[in-house]
Formats: structure tokens, sequence, C-alpha cells
């Protein structure tokens, strides 16, 4: 029932194919006149079915065109080549045809069309040198609409088949099938016999609402496969902090795979390509270096727009290749150029001090490609400067509202300047960190986003009341016990959160760095308050760290804290990173069995001076008291 048509092509030929491959085929100059579809006639399978013709490099003088439920439309010329030896879906449909009467007589397929049997042109180990017969019979394929069966039995066949499958025919028996496939290609190119032709993998709208096709066009291209290049930007992945074994598991992939890439286009917002000022870079080619710039941009614009000169009033026509390459590149000549020397030592300086790049943040689904170009087009430029090559790159997944995707039509779609009227900036930031840190996608969650805003305003007030009444905290020793707990908490909390910040890790961060620490806190005042009370030094020291592990989710209210509530000079951005001991594990295991005692010893104290409470349906009845 599929429609397809007879069109011109070159060399006065003409293909049979749908017109939707045919749109595809004047793309690509393979009609006479580029971009137009000459149709000769319109035609459906049934037209087609019992058309006797000549398959190139078929073992059979001809063969006949035969009906196939399996052909899709929508991908291909909707044409293919029977191959009943290793195709478990052509042995399939072939065995339907010559098993069932009514199936042939529907198509008009006469006996002697499909009185054919497969012949063996591949030896699988394993499946012998009719992998589809041997398959399609283990698993017990009894027609061509069996699709869960056949899906298994392709995945098997075709794997197996390309990597292990060694040639039984033609010039190239006895050799290994992945390593003459594309040599059969490009023969079967030159005889004739054959032709490239590329679709796009999935139907493509564009914005104007057509359907796109894969064209020939002038292009200019980056070899990013050529292998001496490849083998470096090889190596500065491998020196390269990726975070995630799945990071460079990608990495990995997209290098072996990755070889030409088209890199101008011809309309748009871009860069104008040095050599050919017709085209521009395209958006995924283009910003892989810019990075470069970052460390003398200051200099240069005064203005986001660079429509003022910067702070060394330098003219954009002066900054000249030579210019750039004595900034950019250790070993370069002093250039010529009316930009004094003191002024290009400073642009120099300043790239030399910032470069190289330390982290590059971005999308997961950008590592197969603009990802890969930023690391490749940094192994080509500072070619001889591998301390120039970038230093990690933090990829991280999509975000999600509530655990759905956000969209308009689900009207979850919260804005950042929206989120800051509903949780405050620092609410906001909380919650995003505590979305997550790992590839997969992270989560803000609403109801916690509102809690997070309470635990915020609730330790400020405690904070505030604690800071008044310091004056009554005992002093002296710290040398309770619940003292040394706390003391130790301190420095896990400070270890823990200087480790998950360091691997951007930002919500394991906030659990050691904040929310256990305010357990520790918790328990600390527990313990105390049965003792002699709260150590003024122990508490003013657990505030201060509090805020400094804090600031770099939560600035505000830790620049609040420090500078209004405890008055500290400057600003808490600028306090150091707290100095810690290496944990005590064994005050970490007391504490923690300490407060598993006080939990049972509760529990039982409840069970006995309640008897009425039940539990699973039964009253507790307490122990009979010593008499003695």
């Amino acid at each position: 029932d599929i429609e397809y048509v007879a069109f011109e092509a070159k060399n006065n030929e003409v293909y049979i194919t749908t017109m939707r491959a045919a749109r595809n085929m004047a793309w690509q100059e393979l009609t006479p006149d580029y971009g137009k579809v000459n149709v000769l006639m319109k035609l459906t399978g049934k037209d087609l079915m019992g058309a006797a013709i000549k398959a190139p490099r078929a073992t059979f003088d001809k063969v006949y065109v035969l009906p196939m439920m399996g052909v899709k439309a929508n991908k291909g010329t909707g044409v293919v080549t029977s191959v009943p030896s290793d195709a478990p879906d052509d042995y399939a449909t072939l065995m339907d045809l010559k098993n069932k009467q009514p199936l042939r007589e529907k198509y008009g397929i006469e006996d002697h069309m499909v009185d054919f049997d497969p012949v063996p042109i591949i030896d699988v180990p394993g499946f012998g040198n009719l992998s589809a017969v041997t398959v399609c019979q283990e698993l017990k394929v009894n027609s061509q609409n069996e699709k869960d069966k056949l899906l298994l039995a392709k995945e098997k066949c075709y794997r197996k088949g390309f990597e292990e499958g060694v040639m039984l025919v033609g010039n190239h028996a006895g050799k290994n099938v992945k390593v003459v496939k594309p040599i059969i290609k490009e023969e079967m190119i030159a005889a004739g016999d054959a032709f490239k032709y590329q679709e796009p993998e999935k139907e493509i709208i564009s914005r104007s609402g057509d359907v796109c096709v894969i064209a020939l066009c002038d292009q200019w291209f980056l070899e990013y496969g050529e292998p001496v290049w490849q083998k470096k930007t090889e190596g500065c992945l491998k020196n390269m902090e990726c975070y995630f074994d799945d990071t460079r598991q990608a990495f990995e992939r997209t290098i072996d795979w990755l070889h030409e890439h088209a890199c101008s286009r011809s309309y748009g917002l871009g860069t104008k390509l040095p050599w050919d000022e017709q085209w521009l870079v395209e958006s995924l080619s283009d910003s892989t270096i810019y990075m470069a710039y970052y460390t003398v941009a200051n200099l240069l614009q005064g203005d986001i727009y660079g429509a003022k000169s910067g702070s060394l009033d330098i003219k954009p026509e002066d900054m000249t290749h030579e210019v750039w390459n004595y900034i950019f590149f250790k070993d370069s000549p002093l250039p010529e150029t009316t930009i004094p020397r003191s002024k290009l030592d400073v642009m120099r300086n300043e790239f030399q001090y910032w470069y190289p790049v330390d982290m590059r943040s971005s999308g997961k689904d950008l590592v197969q490609n603009h990802l890969t170009y930023f690391l490749y087009n940094h192994t080509a430029v500072w070619d001889n400067e591998p301390e120039k090559w970038p230093q990690s790159v933090r990829a991280n997944g999509h975000l999600l509202m509530d655990g759905e995707k956000m969209s308009k039509s689900l009207g979850n779609i919260i804005s950042l300047s929206e989120g800051v009227q509903l949780y405050s900036a620092d609410g906001m930031r909380l919650a995003l960190a505590d979305a997550g840190d790992v590839l997969e996608d992270a989560n803000f969650n609403t109801p916690a986003a509102n809690a997070g805003i309470l635990r915020l305003y609730t330790l400020i007030d405690w904070i505030q009341e604690t800071v008044d009444d310091l004056h009554n905290l005992r002093s002296g020793p710290t040398n309770q016990f619940y003292d040394k707990i706390f003391a130790n908490d301190i420095n896990v909390a400070v270890s823990q959160a200087d480790k998950h910040y360091s691997n951007t890790m930002f919500r394991e961060a906030m659990i050691t760095g904040f929310y256990e620490f305010l357990s520790a806190r918790d328990r600390y005042r527990e313990l105390s308050a049965a003792g002699k009370g709260m150590h003024r030094g122990l508490i003013k020291q657990y505030i201060k760290t509090q805020m400094i592990l804090l600031a770099p989710v939560c600035p505000h209210v830790a620049d609040y804290v420090w500078r209004e509530v405890l008055k500290e000079e400057g600003s808490v951005v600028n306090a150091r990173w707290p100095e810690y001991s290496a944990p005590d594990d064994s005050l970490t295991k007391a504490a923690a069995h300490l407060m598993e005692c006080v939990h049972d010893f509760r529990l039982k104290l409840m069970a006995y001076t309640n008897p009425n409470i039940k539990k699973k349906g039964k009253a507790v009845i307490p122990n009979e008291t010593p008499n003695h």
C-alpha cells in the first residue's frame, strides 16, 4: 500500500522510491536539477509486485519484487534487498510467501517467484553459514508478524555477524565482515551498482513547519577524526577531571566515532570564517576557545557590547593576528604594532595567569558535540602547550519541576526572578543545590524549597538568641565527653563539606555541611543540657563554621549572620576556610552508640511509664518492680 514515484535521475536513469526519499535525493545532486524531482509516474507497492529485476552481486540472474510487511515508508527508499540467509525479517517473509498460498495470491505472486533457498554468504561462529535460518528456528519464528521474536533475532544476527562474521563468497572470501563492508561499499559505488544516500534518522520539522532533508551543499569541515589530532585529544581527556565515569565514557565514545564535522553555515548570527567570509562559523563549532578572550576582555571592552574601549584604550583594528599570537602563545615574538609593549605584556600576563580553563560546566547532551569540539580545538590551538588544555569538565543533567519535565502546557515553569520572589535568593539556591548532583536530571521540589526557607529563618533566630546569651554559657576547658563529640562533629562537617565542594557535589555538601551539622548541634544541646551546659567557645566556633560552610550556597544568610550578628569584620565570602583536625572515628561511633542507647532507653521508659500503650495490637506489660 506504500505510495512510490518513478522519477528522473542523473545519467538518463529512472529511480523508484518513496516521494520522501526522492526529495532527499534531489537535494543530494542525484537528479538532473538540484532540489527538483521530475515525477514520471506514481505507483503503489502492488503495482510493482512480481516484477523481475537484477540485484547487484546477487547469485541469481534475476529475482522478483515481493511484498514485505516490515518495509516502512518513512525509512530508507521504501525498497530493500532481501538477504534471507542473514536477515531474520527477510527469511521470515520468504517462508511466509513459500508456505502461504493465499498470501501469494493476494499480491499476484506466482510459485516460481519464491522458488529460492537462502544462499550462504557469511559464516557466523555459533550460527553457521545461514545465521537467520538458525536463529529463527531457535526462537521458533513462524511468521513475519512475530515482531518481538524477530527483533531479538535481529539483535543476535546483526551484532555477531558484523563483529565476527567471515565472508564466504566473492573477492573478499575469508575476510571479516567488519573489515570488508566499507571496501565493498566503495567497490559498488565505483562500479555504478550503488550510490551514497543520506537522510535524517527520524522526521525533523523545521520552525517553518517543513519536513527537513539532508542536502549536499558547499561546506567547510573540521577533520576531527584525523589520527594525530585525535591522539592528542585523547591525551587531553586522560589528564582531565570528568567528575563522573559516565561523562568520561561519553567523551571516549564521542572521540572514537567523531570524524568530519560541518563547521560553517550561510545564515544567522556568528563569526565569519576568516578564509571564506561568505560563511559563518556554526554555533556548536563556535565558542570553543572563547574563554581565552575572557582573560583580557575587561582590558579591551568598557561595556558588554564593546562599544567603549577598555582600561588599556586599545582600538579593535589594532588587535591583529600577530598581537593575539603574542598574547596567547608564550613562544610568539613581539609583534610590529602601535600598541605599547607595556600594554601587550599586561594582556599576555593576564592570559598566562588565568589560563587554562579549570572547569567547564555544561549540559550532558553537549558531550557528544560541543564539549568534544572544545577539547579538540584546545589541543589544536595550543598544540605545543598541553598545560593550556582544559583541566576539567563538569556535565550535568536537566532540571525537573516536582518530578515532571518543565513545559508551558503543564504551567510549571518558574523563571529565576519568580523563584526569588517565591523562595528568596538563598532559598532558591538551597533548593537548587538540594535538587541533585549527578548526571541524572535534577528535581526542584517545591515542598523542600518551602521547608528550606523555614529552616534558614529558624537558624537565624536561634543564632541571634544564642549570641545574645553567650555570656551565660560556660567557659574554661572543653573536657566534657559531649564537648569532645561536638568538636569532632565540627571536624567531620568541615572535612566532608570540603570534599564535596571540591567535587562540585553541592547536594552532598549541604547534607554534610548543613543538615547533618544542624543535627550535630541539636545533639550537643541535648547532651549538654543534662550536664554542665554548652560551651561558649564551641558554640561560637560552630556558628562561624556553619556560616562559612553555608556561604557558597546561601551567601546572603551567611553574610548577614557574619556581619550583623557575629559582628565580624569584612564579608563571610572572604573568610578563610576553617582549619580542622582529622575526624576521630572512635568518637563518631561512640556518639552514635550513645544516642542509640538513649533512644532505646526512652522507648523502654515510655513503655514502663505508659503500660496501656499498645504495640501491634497487644498491651505492653511492664516487668514487676523489684522488691529487694
